[in-house]
């Protein structure tokens, strides 16, 4: 994407870079044309490039308001392409406000949210794909999270991007020449030559898919609701999840009346546990205000573990009307819990899609675990992943409906190269190549201010 903001006609930036609070090291970071004679009025010189130097830092007044390491590095040599000047100083918060507020009284101004990475997408450092990769490696919450943001911060999941396009590309070359000489009869070998390069991209298109969906559970994690009829143990088994007592447990029915939250982690991926009221009849004010809550918690689920008391068997009716609770589709886990009231062992061999569990003693529970991940479509750890959002799938998603769309177009070859055209520029919306103004604001008014 070529930038519609040259270089040149910016302005200069800065902005705290490190976070807010109190803190043995703080950073002030500045970026633009205006950064030798920021670099002058704060610290008296503008120091050799990436060349650390101990400084007194001055304000508008000549004051020495702090004293630590500057680094400056020159145009086309930095994060944003553009000449930067770092400030390595004392992390209060009222000093690195006095330095900020120098750097700002020299000529700089203060930087939006995500604006020195949307400046090294703009001056070609970073695609854009990577710089949203800067903001999930920054928020990543695992250490799996962490991996898979810095796989796609590194370029791979870009790289793979531009593979598709690349095997896109020839088949579009195909069916143009097919258009340019429409006197000339397709032979059975072109056939051939088409169909097999579509089938390859559409292959490429659908592995990449698959990694991206479960990049994305690392990045948002999974939504699993805690559902089914009163005093079945829901409260019991978060406890038993989250490894903590975070819910009142009671023998009377109904204890749970509002919506509990907790999010734990397993093999890496954030999981999202929400433990809900009973599902019951109820005449109860308080109560039916909870089952409501918990209705609108379900309609939202990743994945619905509901659960029974396996004392009253396995033949029990579920609580869930799927025209009520939610979209059709949403993986339903039957959790049999309670196995310590048990007498002997338990006659029914385990089925696809329930398990069974004891909340008071743990058994199952690692069972349990492995089916949230099954569900959720999380293979294992050895698998690439790329960290990926929600318009990065959307964007994969719509290539692949543009695919086979063209693959039901026949002989129609104008249709079946629009066709193609489009699953192309979808895939450009990735990286930046093809980019509206409006969603590099939407997508950088998310990240932090300094970054």
């Amino acid at each position: 994407m070529e930038s519609a903001d040259p270089p040149r006609s910016r302005d200069t930036i800065a902005a705290i870079a490190t976070p807010a609070g109190r803190g043995g090291i703080g950073i002030v970071r500045v970026s633009g044309p205006d950064v030798p004679k920021v670099a002058v009025a704060v610290v008296g010189e503008l120091p050799l490039p990436r060349n650390a130097r101990i400084k007194s830092f001055h304000n508008k007044q000549g004051e020495v308001i702090d004293r630590g390491i500057v680094l400056y590095f020159p145009e086309g040599q930095s994060f944003t392409g553009e000449a930067v000047l770092e400030l390595q100083g004392h992390g209060g918060p009222a000093v690195l406000a006095a330095v900020l507020g120098a750097c700002l009284a020299a000529g700089a101004r203060m930087a939006e949210p995500g604006e020195f990475t949307k400046r090294a997408f703009l001056e070609g450092r970073l695609d854009l794909a990577q710089a949203e990769a800067v903001s999930d490696l920054i928020n990543a919450g695992t250490e799996a999270a962490a991996r898979s943001a810095m796989r796609s911060l590194s370029g791979e999941f870009s790289r793979r991007v531009e593979g598709v396009v690349a095997a896109l590309t020839m088949v579009r070359a195909l069916v143009e020449a097919i258009l340019d000489f429409p006197e000339e009869d397709v032979d059975q070998l072109h056939l051939t030559d088409l169909h097999m390069r579509m089938a390859e991209v559409r292959g490429l298109l659908r592995d990449l898919i698959e990694q991206a969906g479960r990049g994305r559970l690392l990045r948002s994690g999974v939504h699993v609701v805690l559902a089914g009829s009163p005093n079945t143990g829901k409260s019991s088994l978060l406890n038993r999840l989250v490894g903590d007592e975070i819910a009142i447990v009671t023998g009377v029915p109904g204890t749970t009346r509002d919506v509990l939250r907790e999010q734990i982690e397993i093999a890496g991926v954030p999981v999202n546990i929400v433990d809900t009221a009973g599902l019951r009849d109820s005449g109860d004010e308080i109560e039916l205000i909870g089952m409501a809550r918990a209705r609108s918690e379900i309609t939202r689920a990743d994945l619905i573990l509901e659960v029974f008391d396996v004392s009253n068997g396995v033949a029990q009716e579920s609580t869930l009307d799927t025209t009520v609770f939610g979209p059709t589709g949403v993986p339903v886990l039957s959790v049999y819990n309670k196995t310590d009231l048990l007498i002997g062992a338990l006659a029914e061999a385990p089925l696809p899609g329930r398990v069974f569990v004891s909340a008071k003693t743990g058994e199952g529970i690692d069972g349990l675990r492995q089916g949230i991940l099954q569900l959720a479509g999380w293979a294992g750890p050895d698998q690439t992943v790329f960290m990926a959002r929600e318009r990065h799938l959307d964007a994969l998603v719509d290539s692949q409906t543009h695919l086979e769309s063209a693959g039901d177009r026949k002989e129609d070859w104008v249709l079946l190269a629009e066709d193609l055209r489009l699953a192309q520029a979808v895939l450009g919306e990735i990286t930046g190549r093809v980019t509206a103004d409006d969603l590099l604001g939407e997508i950088f008014s998310k990240f932090c201010i300094g970054k």
